[in-house]
């Protein structure tokens, strides 16, 4: 797994080398415009510890922050997503800790409104995989990156509020 992070546009000036899960990357660089992914897919972060504005990025290059769909060019902190192989599964409900109407979903869903007939998800549990929640349809909007586990309110994911759009599997890898 291997990410490189570049201060200006088009790979130029100081950069950051990451192999491993950074919390804090405010010593190797000022801000983050351009990335190299060598190798791994990776969750970048707005801002230290794994909070703010979330961004999935996989193998490739990404030469202004634009192309990660990134609001700004504040990169603080990145996660490594481990490869994973087995079976994806999760399920979405309308209410905190797991209340109301719920959904479950074993694979991409483009419109959650059209599957669910609901915007909003209070809460979710995510039994198998890691995915990606985006706050608008067609996987478009800020980005959340959810790994197994249970998440009693939308806070839990790192978002502001309780809209979902639609979310995909992480499926891609190396």
């Amino acid at each position: 797994m291997q990410i490189i992070l570049y201060e200006d546009k088009n790979f130029q000036g100081l950069h950051y080398d990451c192999v491993n899960d950074c919390p804090n990357m405010n010593s190797y660089i000022r801000r983050c415009n351009s990335v190299r992914v060598i190798s791994g897919s990776w969750i970048v972060y707005e801002r230290t510890n794994y909070k703010g504005y979330q961004y999935f990025l996989k193998r490739g290059e990404y030469p202004d922050f634009q192309d990660w769909m990134g609001f700004n060019d504040s990169i603080r902190s990145c996660i490594a997503i481990p490869q994973y192989k087995g079976s994806y599964r999760l399920r979405l409900y309308e209410r905190n800790n797991f209340g109301g109407k719920m959904l479950e979903a074993v694979d991409d869903c483009a419109s959650v409104f059209d599957c669910f007939n609901h915007h909003d998800i209070q809460s979710c549990n995510v039994f198998e995989g890691y995915w990606i929640f985006y706050e608008l349809p067609n996987y478009k909007g800020r980005q959340y990156c959810l790994r197994p586990g249970e998440y009693r309110r939308f806070s839990d994911w790192g978002a502001l509020n309780a809209r979902v759009g639609s979310f995909k599997k992480i499926t891609e890898l190396l």
